[in-house]
């Protein structure tokens, strides 16, 4: 089916989500459009990491379900998940002692059973996954020897050998400087539009976001959607000092015709300042 569909492959209905006893979000309802880069976005702590945990299985809500497919994500066994949807999460962790090439790998973990070994087929996915992010001549490289960008574009990397047709990437350009967090937002768009990849990712970068995401999910403190829709239909100067608390214009990127966020002077921003109580 095609964005804007009422029904679409990954979606949530009456999600309370909660770490023990303090709850994130409730009552919170989603959908992500098949075939979009859909990017969310909000200030610290309203609950952006925290909703893609839970698209991802990573985190079991405490009301309400998640839908993979038409079924209740948790009706699916693990393997199952991971060959239809992939995470790259927030503070990925490798094990100790491991390459490039082998922890990329790792992600056609999904596709193997007693009947299907690793094959020449795997091995082409792999090394596309890593030209694809620009390691692959890092592929003999231990992943603990690293910077923090390459580290990051090689998790992208085993995610990307998953072969998922959807993909949930939180802050996937942490780490990286300007231009390799370009390349890896360029990556994401291209998988969105010649490969009919949904992307779904959680940025901080507002003009990253409005630049290149076709649909938008701004969320405020208590996990509670202020809008979402193309960037050009939902992105203004006060939704953008309702949500952040930022005096702003809006106007033109003279690159993308996107809306882009330029921030008051600090003169500005400080005269409309709530005071502190």
């Amino acid at each position: 089916m095609r964005e804007g569909t009422s029904v679409s492959r990954l979606h949530a209905h009456d999600l309370t989500l909660a770490y023990d006893e303090r709850a994130v979000a409730v009552d919170l309802a989603v959908r992500i459009p098949d075939r979009s880069f859909t990017v969310v976005i909000g200030p610290n702590a309203c609950g952006k990491s925290t909703l893609l945990k839970a698209l991802a299985r990573m985190l079991k809500p405490q009301q309400g379900a998640v839908y993979l497919d038409g079924a209740i994500i948790d009706t699916y066994r693990s393997k199952e998940v991971a060959r239809r949807l992939g995470l790259l999460p927030q503070s990925a962790v490798a094990p100790g002692g491991i390459t490039v090439g082998d922890l990329v790998a790792r992600g056609r973990y999904p596709h193997q059973s007693l009947v299907r070994q690793w094959s020449s087929a795997d091995e082409a996915v792999v090394a596309d996954a890593m030209r694809l992010t620009g390691v692959a001549d890092l592929a003999d490289r231990m992943v603990d020897e690293l910077s923090g960008g390459q580290r990051q574009r090689v998790w992208l990397a085993m995610v990307l050998a998953q072969q998922t047709p959807i993909l949930l990437l939180d802050e996937p350009t942490t780490f990286l400087d300007i231009a390799h967090q370009l390349e890896v937002l360029d990556l994401c768009a291209d998988l969105h539009t010649d490969r009919d990849h949904t992307v779904v990712a959680v940025l901080h970068d507002l003009n990253h976001a409005c630049r290149y995401a076709s649909h938008l999910i701004v969320m405020r403190p208590g996990g509670q959607i202020a809008a979402e829709g193309a960037p050009a239909d939902v992105i203004t100067a006060d939704l953008v000092e309702d949500v952040f608390g930022l005096p702003c214009r809006v106007m033109d990127d003279p690159e993308t015709a996107a809306p882009m966020i330029v921030p008051a002077r600090r003169k500005a921003r400080a005269a409309t300042a709530v005071p502190a109580r």
